[in-house]
């Protein structure tokens, strides 16, 4: 019975050590995921203006704006990997262009580690930024 109570022991100890290691790995594949996925539409997007001289209207959350459908993954309409929407945002909260991410379940720790990926790992400033409750890479100010 001692036998099997030190092997339990031994099992939680271990099960202590890597579930918080996994978690972070987890948080870390994450954080990778959005600032990938967010460079390539910041990309498409931006591809857009110098084309077309100015940046798309405004889009609805989760929805890609009209002029850019084919251009962009379907995943936009997804739920992305901070829990948030997707959403372009044009000559709104004093920027010209900028994708967001709104309903972002995330911590704001884990929304500061993908800003420090982004930009300076303040989301106040700089070109990664929150906006009440949305997070947006502002493309134009």
């Amino acid at each position: 019975l001692v036998e099997i109570m030190v092997v339990v022991t031994i099992i939680g100890l271990l099960a202590a050590i890597a579930i918080p290691a996994l978690q972070r790995v987890q948080q870390r594949a994450q954080n990778s995921r959005f600032v990938s996925d967010l460079r390539t539409y910041a990309q498409a997007f931006e591809t857009y203006a110098m084309e077309h001289g100015t940046w798309p209207p405004n889009g609805l959350s989760g929805m890609i704006p009209a002029p850019l459908v084919g251009d962009i993954a379907n995943k936009w309409t997804d739920r992305n990997t901070v829990g948030g929407q997707w959403n372009w945002d044009t000559n709104r909260l004093g920027i010209q262009g900028g994708i967001a991410t709104t309903g972002v379940t995330a911590t704001a720790a884990q929304m500061a580690e993908i800003d420090a990926m982004i930009d300076d790992g303040d989301v106040t400033q700089g070109s990664f930024r929150l906006f009440g409750t949305r997070y947006i890479l502002v493309l134009e100010e």
